[in-house]
């Protein structure tokens, strides 16, 4: 999970959406619902990503690849705006909401590790 806290990390502000234009024009939300991939090692979260790039459901990559407590395909559910660690949120609220089947994604390091992101609804 993401929870809130002061663990150090970096946004690494990519995306593979490379869509700047979309995200300055989502309106503002109050919350998300949100998936991720969590990964401890740069290397896994790479074989997640590759994965992805093939073509494979984001809620499939997550089950295989995610090390931590959302098993439900990377799920964390809806989030209110101050409840996610503060380079996870920033980064979550930038994304364009999309389906597991055509995800719309970026990455964050935080101190939990390395974070593949995606928005399936926003409110």
């Amino acid at each position: 999970m993401a929870p809130k806290n002061k663990g150090k990390g970096k946004a690494s502000g990519k995306s593979d959406t490379n869509d700047d234009a979309a995200s300055s024009k989502l309106k503002s939300a109050n919350s998300i619902n949100v998936r991720h991939i969590l990964c401890e090692k740069h290397s896994r979260k790479e074989e997640a990503l590759a994965k992805l790039r093939e073509g494979v459901k984001f809620d499939e990559v997550a089950r295989e690849f995610s090390e931590d407590k959302a098993r439900q395909g990377g799920s964390l559910g809806w989030k209110t705006r101050g409840s996610l660690h503060g380079d996870f949120e920033k980064v979550a609220y930038e994304l364009e909401p999309s389906s597991t089947s055509s995800p719309k994604y970026a990455e964050v390091k935080t101190g939990f590790g390395y974070h593949i992101i995606m928005v399936e609804g926003r409110k």
